[in-house]
């Protein structure tokens, strides 16, 4: 019997409670979001890590196969890609998630990438299974007092930033959500926030796409539902990743727009290094409330952050840093 893993790119999707046929369909068929079917092809006996639904990691094997989306990825640090590159029946594993397509750049840094056979769609009465089957509501308005979380790259420690915001707002009471706006689908880095004490977590794949790599109006349409779901659960004060950087291909920008300005009362830059929080203020208009992640690991970090930028650092990852941090919070927020 074949193993069989649902990726967690499919945890809205009822694929593991209803029944569905796999058809192999002609490539001009293709698109974002579709839900396809690929086996592990190799290397051979190695263990293979995916993401469940559940957002449990767990280990595959050759031969298994495995459940899930065509996407684009455009990540800085790791790997480029889309489905639009696969040629033939071979493709890759992009991200543990599940996020399917061929990678033509892949960094140095990071080891080969799973390869699977693709066996064919999932369907249902002769029509594809695709993640926008499954999306929240419908659009409206967005009015939710917001803590911005923006990066200078990917790994510049925005979900560890986001942790701590949302643990302090919990232990002050506040009915908090976590959300994620843009980046490529996984699931553990919003379920950190639910860990944190969020009462709830939602990011892209909740609005129907595997990442946000897609046309901005494609991704305006899609993210507007899922704003509008969150502000319908009246939360006190939502904390929102805008993966990667505003710059990069994921659509920052748009979804800072589509936030609202005066919705934003708290912005956190999140640099990898203190002259990447000079490169990120100028080329996108950006002045932060406060700067975390690797370039605040020192004091002397901490000062080149201030002597470049004029902006504040914090190293939340030090305990005593975290009553300034409440501070700030607390001074943003009206609090």
């Amino acid at each position: 019997m074949t193993v069989t893993l649902l990726s967690s790119l499919t945890r809205n999707s009822d694929l593991d409670r209803e029944p569905f046929e796999i058809a192999r369909l002609a490539k001009e068929h293709w698109a974002t979001g579709d839900f396809v079917m690929g086996e592990i092809t190799g290397p051979k006996n190695r263990l293979l890590e995916f993401e469940l639904a559940s957002g449990r990691m767990v280990q595959a094997l050759r031969k298994d196969w495995v459940i899930g989306a065509f996407g684009n990825r455009a990540a800085t640090l790791e790997a480029a890609g889309s489905w639009r590159d696969i040629s033939g029946d071979s493709m890759h594993a992009m991200t543990s998630a599940g996020l399917f397509g061929t990678v033509t750049s892949l960094s140095t840094l990071v080891p080969s990438l799973t390869r699977l056979d693709y066996q064919g769609h999932i369907v249902r009465n002769g029509n594809k299974v695709c993640m926008s089957d499954f999306t929240i509501g419908k659009s409206g308005k967005y009015d939710v007092p917001t803590v911005l979380l923006v990066g200078t790259s990917m790994s510049s420690g925005k979900t560890t930033t986001g942790r701590f915001v949302v643990h302090e707002l919990e232990r002050m009471g506040k009915h908090v959500i976590g959300a994620k706006l843009t980046g490529a689908g996984r699931f553990r880095d919003i379920l950190s926030f639910r860990d944190a004490g969020a009462c709830s977590v939602f990011d892209f794949v909740d609005a129907g796409l595997p990442s946000t790599v897609e046309p901005e109006d494609v991704f305006r349409q899609a993210i507007r539902p899922l704003l509008h779901h969150i502000d319908s659960l009246k939360p006190d004060f939502v904390v929102v990743e805008a993966g990667a950087s505003p710059l990069e291909p994921y659509n920052g920008t748009a979804a800072i727009d589509e936030l609202g300005e005066e919705n934003i009362r708290c912005t956190i830059l999140c640099a990898f290094d203190p002259y990447a929080v000079v490169g990120v203020e100028k080329a996108f208009g950006l002045k932060p409330d406060l700067v975390t992640g690797p370039a605040t690991s020192t004091s002397a970090a901490i000062d080149l952050v201030r002597n470049l930028s004029g902006a504040e650092g914090l190293n939340v990852m030090d305990p005593d840093s975290l009553p300034r941090l409440r501070e700030i919070l607390r001074q943003k927020l009206n609090l």
